[in-house]
């Protein structure tokens, strides 16, 4: 149990933001980044809540924990004593607290949930899950636990950048469609929120031509919709080949001679051929690192970690997001 204390600054200039909300195309590692960034924005005995949404339990697998419930439970320590707390929300749980909280209709909603009326409701109307999932995030957010925020910062692990807009958008065409009562105002809020400084959407990408195209076509779309878009993470990135002339097969037999390595044609010429689809492939990422770069905003690049993303590659990521300017 922390202390009571002052508010905590943010974890550095780079994430200036209380709601960080991450997502990516499929396949980028942005549950992984969530979590690093999370891990980062708890250093120095801050309290950070990461969240999932999309019932995947991708942060337990990648902390090797149980399934998560609904229900903010310790993750993990941050350096300096801080620490991370998570929560998986279900579009149910949130509903049958919703009921409570608002209409008093506790045990009515349970009633409701074993004649299968809730998961029925959230079904056919799609757009009302996503306002149960963001409502919640923002509850959290914003809950005070004395005169202080519980949580320093949220971390979101949200839908990929194929789904984003939609899901961020639901709750502000809720709000137009409802005229009056708690759904109206909630929408409302949830709506603000995340339309405001407090709020970063940032978009995490390799350096692959389908996940950049699918940044560019999020951030134009998020922009758009006046969501406040923070950073994009260039995740698994390489370090630059040596500058110099291209060596030649004679050269690299010979290397490979002094060296005690099979010189044979055959793999002189193989590792010929690698080495040129490897400047070829750089090539490509060079010219897809400069279409992000064109988009203006901050850009932070991480590199690929060649055991995985293990606890300890969480560290490493989560200090170099936290060095982020």
């Amino acid at each position: 149990m922390r202390a009571a204390e002052p508010p905590a600054e943010p974890a550095g200039p780079g994430w200036p933001s209380r709601l960080h909300v991450v997502t990516g195309k499929g396949g980028t590692g942005k549950t992984s980044v969530a979590a690093s960034l999370a891990l980062a924005l708890a250093a120095g005995n801050r309290r950070t809540l990461l969240v999932e949404v999309e019932g995947r339990q991708g942060i337990a697998q990648l902390f090797g924990t149980d399934p998560l419930p609904y229900e903010e439970r310790h993750l993990t320590d941050a350096p300096g004593g801080g620490e991370v707390r998570a929560l998986a929300v279900d579009a149910e749980e949130a509903l049958l607290e919703y009921l409570d909280m608002f209409y008093r209709l506790g045990a009515a909603g349970r009633a409701l949930r074993k004649l299968g009326a809730i998961d029925f409701a959230t079904t056919i109307a799609p757009g009302l899950r996503d306002v149960l999932l963001t409502g919640k995030v923002k509850e959290a957010t914003t809950r005070t636990a004395g005169q202080r925020r519980t949580y320093d910062a949220v971390v979101l692990d949200a839908p990929p950048t194929g789904r984003i807009g939609r899901f961020l958008n639901v709750t502000a065409e809720t709000a137009r469609l409802a005229k009056v009562g708690p759904i109206k105002t909630q929408s409302e809020g949830v709506a603000a929120l995340l339309r405001s400084p407090m709020t970063a959407v940032h978009v995490v990408t390799l350096l692959e031509e389908m996940p950049v195209q699918e940044t560019v076509d999020a951030i134009g779309e998020l922009a758009q919709l006046g969501f406040p878009v923070g950073r994009v993470i260039v995740n698994g990135t390489r370090p630059p080949l040596p500058v110099g002339r291209e060596v030649t097969a004679a050269e690299l037999r010979r290397g490979l001679l002094a060296a005690g390595l099979p010189a044979d044609r055959a793999t002189v010429t193989g590792l010929v051929g690698e080495a040129r689809d490897q400047q070829v492939r750089r090539g490509l990422e060079d010219s897809l690192r400069a279409d992000l770069v064109e988009l203006g905003l901050p850009m932070t690049e991480l590199p690929l970690l060649p055991d995985g993303v293990d606890r300890a590659g969480l560290a490493t990521l989560a200090e170099l997001l936290g060095r982020a300017d």
